[in-house]
């Protein structure tokens, strides 16, 4: 299965909802109303798109096609671009199809420093995972270092993962300063001659305060062993949640002081919508998507196709 039919696949629940509601609402012959227009906006809503995207694609139809005989592939080709439009952002962010690293700003000499956060159970530690396999197939050496070690489980997991993929992993005891275990990966890394470290955080809430304290130190020893790093500070956002990543987004986003987010589980969602909402409120790049549960399921974030996906029947 190709990139753009996963994506298409993953999608399938969320683009059925939207294909249904244009197919009831926009009947070939009659006259686009305001009235069609505010129906299509309420679903729009519904698919957790966000008022504000869902009043600007409305407003884009209006501008376009109120008052006149209704063309469905007309009104799908005007909902596809201004998807396209508002997915890319005001910077028109788009990444090298061709790539799948082009995403990430990689370090021109020595390790790059990837530190990624996220709530527990949004599927962090997996994605830590598919992103280290991205990386090893296309031919680089990573380092995967365990710093949730408030969560054994957590650390096992990994583990296994990079037995699987064939990555080497720095761990510590349940307990140990997590700023230490981002300490031994950087160290691991340059003894090594590794490409990439991948630092897993703590993904409990506890309290801002901590948290901030905790990832604040995280970063000071980063830079300290590795000047620059960390390079790309990932949060992992779990798509099946809708609105409520969104919070989990702002929540995150200043303490880490992300430079883009990961949008996992999204193969389980008929409310794929978010991702338009997410990146439109945050003002953050979407960088990768997972697709499915295998270890391949990671794909690079692409405007165009995936606003193709949304809408495709």
């Amino acid at each position: 299965m190709g990139l753009f039919d996963r994506l298409k696949k993953g999608l399938q629940k969320t683009s059925k909802v939207l294909n249904t509601d244009v197919r009831d609402l926009f009947r070939a012959g009659e006259i686009l109303t305001d009235e069609h227009l505010a129906q299509f906006e309420r679903r729009l809503v519904e698919s957790d798109m966000g008022v504000t995207a869902s009043m600007e694609i409305v407003e884009e139809l209006r501008k376009k096609h109120r008052g006149r005989t209704v063309d469905v592939d007309a009104i799908w080709e005007t909902v596809r671009e201004k998807l396209k439009a508002l997915l890319k952002g005001e910077e028109d962010v788009q990444w090298d199809v061709n790539d799948p690293l082009s995403a990430l700003n990689l370090a021109e000499e020595g390790p790059t420093v990837i530190l990624v956060a996220g709530v527990n159970g949004v599927g962090k530690t997996t994605s830590i995972a598919k992103l280290a396999n991205l990386f090893t197939k296309s031919g680089k050496k990573v380092v995967l270092a365990a710093g949730d070690t408030f969560r054994a489980a957590a650390v096992e997991q990994l583990r296994m993962w990079s037995e699987r993929i064939g990555c080497d992993i720095v761990t510590k005891p349940s307990g140990t300063d997590p700023a230490s275990v981002a300490y031994s990966g950087c160290e691991r890394a340059l003894e090594t001659g590794a490409d990439i470290v991948i630092i897993d955080t703590a993904g409990r809430l506890q309290t801002q305060k901590n948290l901030m304290l905790e990832l604040e130190k995280i970063h000071r020893v980063i830079s300290k062993k590795i000047p620059g790093g960390p390079h790309e500070s990932l949060l992992v956002l779990d798509a099946t949640t809708g609105q409520n990543g969104i919070v989990q987004a702002e929540q995150f986003s200043g303490i880490i002081n992300s430079t883009g987010l990961i949008l996992a589980k999204l193969d389980g969602t008929a409310k794929g919508g978010v991702v338009v909402a997410i990146r439109q409120k945050m003002g953050i790049p979407v960088k990768y998507v997972g697709v499915g549960e295998q270890i391949d399921d990671l794909q690079l974030f692409d405007p165009d196709s995936f606003a193709e996906a949304l809408v495709a029947e």
